[in-house]
C-alpha cells in the first residue's frame, strides 16, 4: 500500500471508532433517560434492561477493540512504510503528521468501557431503588396519624 492509501485508512478506522463511542453513549444517555422518567420502580423491567445492556456493551466493546487493533496496525504500517519511495514533496507532511498520531491504548479503552458499563448498569439500578424509596416513604406519609 502507498502512504497516502496507510493514512486515509488510519483516518477511516478511526471514524468507524468514534462511530462506535458515539452509539455507546446514546445507548447510555437513553437508558439513563428512560430510567429516569419512569414513575413506578419494576424490577423486571430494571432487570431485563440491565441484561440487554450488558449484551450490547459486550458486542459494542467487541467492535472497539476490533477497529482499534486495527487502527494501531495501520499506524505500525505506517510508520514501517518505505520512506526512500514516498515523493519528496510527502516526507515535509509525514514529518508532521506520524508524531500526532497517538492512538490510546487497547487496554485503557476496554477499562473505559467496562467502567462506563458498570456505572450505567449501576446507575439504572440506584434510580429503581430510589424511586422505590420514595413510593414506601409517599405510603407512609398518606397514612393518618394515630
Amino acid at each position: 500500500m502507498k502512504y497516502n492509501d496507510l493514512i486515509q485508512l488510519y483516518f477511516e478506522r478511526t471514524t468507524a471508532l468514534q462511530n462506535y463511542w458515539t452509539l455507546y453513549v446514546v445507548i447510555v444517555g437513553g437508558l439513563l433517560a428512560f430510567a429516569s422518567l419512569r414513575k413506578q420502580p419494576a424490577a423486571l423491567t430494571t432487570l431485563i434492561v440491565s441484561i440487554l445492556f450488558g449484551l450490547f456493551a459486550y458486542e459494542n466493546l467487541d467492535a472497539i477493540k476490533a477497529t482499534a487493533t486495527q487502527r494501531h496496525a495501520t499506524l505500525a504500517a505506517i510508520k514501517q512504510s518505505d520512506s526512500g519511495s514516498t515523493a519528496a514533496e510527502i516526507k515535509p507532511v509525514r514529518d508532521l503528521l506520524e508524531p500526532t498520531l497517538n492512538p490510546a491504548s487497547i487496554s485503557s479503552t476496554q477499562t473505559t468501557h467496562l467502567i462506563g458499563s458498570h456505572l450505567t448498569i449501576v446507575g439504572l439500578w440506584v434510580m429503581g431503588l430510589r424511586r422505590l424509596k420514595s413510593m414506601a416513604v409517599n405510603a407512609i406519609a398518606a397514612q393518618p396519624f394515630p
